[in-house]
């Protein structure tokens, strides 16, 4: 007989025999449309929501850069869904900071006879240096239901789209109410930093 070395041996598993013993094999899952809006979507810096975006700048100064995003910031207050006071509001040239206060229409559906949409207040800082840039966005509120409502209802970001308040328990789902704010809020925010770093990187 055939001397067989010492191991560990067991039955290959069949695909007749997979079928009926292996119960790992899960239903197919559809994908969560809500997935990048989950944990960690919003971050929060010392207790506030902000934003943090980075971008390389091979080649320009920080002048430079500061130029294009004074331009950029600008541009930004001059788009149909912005709101009176939206506005550059402060710069340092020597240490080339830009700060844009920004008061816009934050849209959640816009069909006939069905508007439905707040005041959606934050702030842009950019930090400029040779070959780098910084942007935060923060300091984000929203005024909503001013139609109905007189003054309206006023909501931090802190308190309304941050992972403690937005998500339920396990943290994976929106909660009613605030789901559409931090949504569209993301979204915002994402278009925001594309747009600035397209310009910047021309």
């Amino acid at each position: 007989m055939i001397g067989w070395s010492q191991g560990v041996w067991e039955s290959p598993v069949t695909e007749k025999n997979n079928i009926n013993n292996d119960t790992s094999v899960s239903k197919d899952t559809k994908p969560n449309p809500d997935e990048k809006y989950l944990v960690g979507a919003v971050p929060e810096v010392n207790g506030k929501v902000e934003w943090q975006l980075d971008v390389d700048v091979p080649g320009k100064s920080a002048q430079e850069i500061y130029d294009i995003i004074f331009d950029c910031f600008t541009n930004l207050t001059k788009e149909e869904n912005q709101l009176e006071g939206s506005c550059v509001s402060l710069v340092n040239k020597e240490e080339h900071i830009v700060v844009a206060s920004m008061k816009e229409w934050l849209v959640f559906t816009d069909k006939l006879l069905a508007l439905d949409r707040t005041k959606f207040n934050y702030t842009l800082i950019a930090y400029c240096k040779d070959n780098h840039l910084t942007v935060t966005m923060g300091r984000v509120s929203y005024r909503y239901d001013e139609e109905r409502v007189k003054g309206g209802h006023v909501y931090m970001a802190e308190e309304w789209i941050n992972d403690e308040n937005a998500l339920n328990r396990k943290k994976t789902r929106l909660m009613p109410g605030s789901a559409k704010f931090r949504r569209k809020t993301i979204d915002r925010k994402d278009l925001i930093f594309d747009t600035i770093k397209t310009a910047v990187l021309k």
